[in-house]
């Protein structure tokens, strides 16, 4: 449904108060991507990362500078005018004016496509009962929860029957109960047969949420494919080691964290080590399980006492954390 090749966009910033002095900022660095038909379709990323910029190229809203990209079988740089009738695009921000109802906000766009009036109505109707909005569809859209206006946000993205959908960061914003249910709505479209291509930052929509996952930092994909696939590189388990201040050691010796460190990286059932600040470790093992009896006596042995030891599989942040030298969260 969407094939990318090579996918550029460059920006000029200007570095100075003197005319002429820019520089450029490369916001997209080449992307390839292939999106099947029928799947929930995420880029999980930094703010920052080039998510917005590449869902805004491949929606016709911003020129590519380079590479070429088909969606739902149109050439996005020579006939994009056929891109936009067969996608559709809602923003982060949302589309909706205070003033109008639901109803007559999916009415327009629905005329704006093309619908004569009878068939618009109808489109209207029927996405009101889609959405669950028939409640409230004829009140202002001031008047509507973040939730609820989200909602109208995709029904006016859907109302002309896309066969893509784009959603950028749909989730930001709202509360748990009301992302739990707009997920609900995505995944409600993906069994209707819509592609449906997300933006996000959150770590745990995009693992609940995708299919598949395209992992952006600095406008590169550094890596793609289903969360379990990803989260399977990293080989074993986490284990997380918060320490208690102090110790047997000086301050010479440095942290706790540091001590601990020093102890543990010889041991042969340790992948890798990181340090989390000045009082805690994120231990990379084969078998946590098996290796925290082991590594609490090198610890104690070491003069470091631990408060805390938490044993996890590994999270998308941790297929970050590996690619990038840095943890999605802090970034």
């Amino acid at each position: 449904m969407i094939e990318t090749k090579g996918l550029r966009k460059s920006y000029r910033k200007n570095t100075s108060r003197k005319r002429g002095e820019n520089t450029t900022v490369d916001a997209v660095r080449g992307i390839d991507l292939s999106v099947a038909a029928g799947e929930i379709f995420g880029f999980l990323g930094p703010n920052g990362a080039g998510k917005t910029t590449t869902m805004r190229m491949l929606a016709t809203l911003i020129r590519p500078d380079g590479g070429q990209a088909r969606i739902a079988g149109a050439d996005l740089l020579t006939d994009p005018a056929e891109v936009r009738r067969r996608i559709g695009y809602v923003a982060q921000g949302g589309g909706t004016t205070d003033t109008v109802s639901a109803r007559e906000e999916l009415v327009l766009q629905a005329r704006m496509y093309g619908a004569a009036k009878a068939p618009a109505q109808h489109a209207a109707e029927a996405a009101l009962k889609a959405f669950d909005l028939e409640e409230f569809g004829d009140r202002p859209c001031v008047t509507y929860s973040g939730g609820q206006r989200r909602r109208v946000d995709i029904a006016l993205g859907v109302i002309h029957a896309p066969q893509v959908l784009f959603l950028d960061e749909p989730t930001v914003g709202l509360d748990p109960v009301s992302r739990g249910r707009l997920w609900e709505e995505i995944r409600r479209l993906r069994t209707e047969g819509m592609t449906v291509v997300v933006t996000t930052h959150y770590l745990d929509e995009a693992d609940a949420l995708c299919d598949r996952v395209a992992i952006v930092d600095h406008g590169e994909v550094v890596a793609e494919g289903t969360p379990e696939s990803l989260k399977r590189e990293i080989s074993g388990d986490v284990v997380l080691v918060g320490l208690e201040p102090g110790g047997a050691g000086s301050e010479e010796d440095g942290s706790p964290a540091e001590r601990a460190a020093r102890a543990l990286r010889a041991q042969p059932y340790l992948h890798r080590l990181e340090l989390q600040g000045e009082d805690g470790l994120r231990l990379y093992l084969d078998d946590g399980a098996a290796a925290i009896p082991q590594l609490l006596r090198v610890l104690d042995g070491a003069g470091v006492t631990p408060g805390t030891v938490q044993l996890q599989r590994p999270s998308l942040d941790d297929v970050f954390l590996a690619r990038t030298g840095r943890s999605l969260k802090q970034a």
